[in-house]
């Protein structure tokens, strides 16, 4: 089988790359990414000499590219990551999100459809569904509405949208997946995690927004991974599955506590910062469809791959140093 993986020099896209051909040794991946800011080739040095991988640096917004890339490479699958996905940036500056995750996607759908692909799968976020109540128990699942609240999560769910209207309006076999936070090793020290560890290794605070009792379902990057591979193995055409983790409602304020604990750091480590605009207050997965459907289940827990992936970036300071202030 051969696959087109976007955005595979990303943090998720590159974990997925590294999963898929060690379990599947026979196919062979396309990796086409940009290599904007958060896109990194070291992440793939494991697998750069590997006669089944290749990296392509191009733009998913090309159609030229896109269009030629699958049609010469026979392509049968697309695994869609690439994405413009930090919050923050998004509300300094929507342009890029709405160019890279709403024209990027309509460019690779044109291209799929016309090159008559198996499967075209598309990674999205729990983001797309706004901000649940803290005090409810509530979770998203396959049937809540959208209600996006950042431009990231406008651009995010503006492709759900487009990549749905192609199955329905031209049959291209599509599915879907929302996820919800991942973290683990190579994730862009931008991030609430990688941030906080690579402070605190700095001697630096750990900054937190608002009162820190935002609530998220914080995902291992590996178990995301094994959940595309039963997608692609086992789902249904045109259906959306939800992807979620095992840490059951914790607020940030206690994510960072676990970090300091397992770094040895007091709280006084902790900085409190001026709250994001529009900021979610919680958001939680109902994983059971994906579960009851196609047997997945996330396998690690949140306490242990914690403390791994602490462990990792403090192994692995070469690697966030040279990216984290470039």
């Amino acid at each position: 089988m051969k696959l087109l993986v976007t955005g595979g020099a990303g943090f998720i896209g590159s974990n997925f790359i590294l999963y898929w051909l060690k379990k599947y040794p026979e196919d062979s991946i396309i990796n086409l990414d940009k290599l904007t800011y958060a896109g990194n080739l070291e992440n793939l040095k494991s697998v750069g000499q590997n006669r089944n991988y290749k990296f392509i640096k191009g733009d998913i917004c090309n159609p030229v590219l896109v269009n030629s890339l699958m049609n010469s490479e026979k392509i049968e699958i697309v695994v869609h990551f690439a994405a413009e996905s930090h919050v923050d940036r998004s509300i300094a500056d929507p342009a890029p999100f709405i160019k890279t995750n709403i024209e990027g996607t309509y460019v690779l759908l044109e291209a799929a459809l016309k090159n008559k692909l198996k499967r075209f799968h598309h990674i999205s976020t729990d983001e797309v569904f706004g901000s649940l109540p803290l005090s409810s128990k509530e979770k998203f699942n396959e049937h809540t509405q959208y209600k996006p609240r950042s431009p990231y999560s406008a651009s995010k769910a503006a492709s759900d949208h487009l990549v749905r209207a192609y199955a329905t309006t031209y049959n291209l076999p599509i599915t879907i997946s929302n996820c919800s936070n991942n973290f683990g090793p190579y994730q862009f020290p931008e991030k609430l995690i990688p941030l906080a560890i690579t402070n605190l290794i700095e001697g630096k605070k750990a900054p937190i927004y608002g009162d820190g009792l935002y609530v998220r379902d914080w995902l291992y990057v590996e178990d995301h991974c094994e959940a595309i591979d039963f997608i692609l193995k086992k789902g249904r055409l045109g259906e959306t599955y939800f992807i979620g983790g095992q840490s059951n409602d914790i607020s940030n304020l206690e994510v960072i506590k676990k970090i300091l604990v397992i770094m040895n750091k007091t709280e006084d480590s902790i900085e409190f910062v001026e709250d994001r605009k529009g900021h979610d207050r919680r958001y939680a997965i109902d994983w059971s469809k994906i579960h009851n459907e196609l047997g997945w289940q996330p396998k690690h827990s949140f306490e242990e791959e914690l403390k791994n992936t602490v462990e990792w970036y403090i192994k692995n300071q070469d690697w966030w140093r040279r990216i984290k202030y470039a």
